[in-house]
């Protein structure tokens, strides 16, 4: 994955993931909502067979910096995964 960042404030992000598709965007974005603290979480993708996601994270007005609610949200990704895992594995 490339990140290309557009526009890079602390309460606002859009930024470009290249190499990816709406697999892993599609998660953030709806991880990135269980936050209380996002505003927009949005991510758009103007070719479905050559674009690339271009994702929009802002928080607002809030003291919550935008890349450390998408570091979170990755984070959180990422535990979900491990433990789905675990019981995957544990399963037969």
């Amino acid at each position: 994955m490339e990140i290309k960042f557009l526009e890079d404030t602390k309460y606002r992000v859009v930024f470009e993931l290249k190499g990816t598709d709406h697999t892993f965007v599609n998660a953030l974005k709806e991880e990135l909502w269980n936050d209380a603290d996002i505003k927009i979480a949005a991510y758009n993708i103007e070719h479905p067979l050559i674009g690339i996601p271009k994702i929009i994270v802002e928080t607002g007005n809030s003291k919550k910096d935008a890349k450390k609610a998408i570091m979170n949200a990755c984070d959180r990704i990422k535990k979900e995964n491990t433990q789905f895992l675990t019981k995957f594995k544990k399963a037969k």
